[in-house]
């Protein structure tokens, strides 16, 4: 099963891309997004940002996945 999890960019150089978790910031390949800006919401699996999500959409997905770690 894989598994990917909205983060919001933070920084970007280049096709690397720093993004917000609750550990902090973490660097990612943004090479599969090119249109990404800082600020927006993406979609991380594997250390590649896949997609770039709207605001509410990344929120509803995030409530998601409090919800599935709650069950654990």
């Amino acid at each position: 099963m894989c598994l990917a999890v909205p983060v919001q960019v933070a920084r970007i150089q280049g096709s690397t891309g720093w993004v917000r978790t609750a550990a902090g910031e973490v660097r990612v390949d943004l090479t599969l997004v090119p249109q990404v800006r800082v600020g927006d919401w993406v979609l991380v699996h594997a250390g590649f940002a896949l997609q770039v999500l709207d605001e509410e959409e990344a929120r509803r997905s995030l409530e998601e996945w409090r919800r599935a770690v709650e069950h654990l």
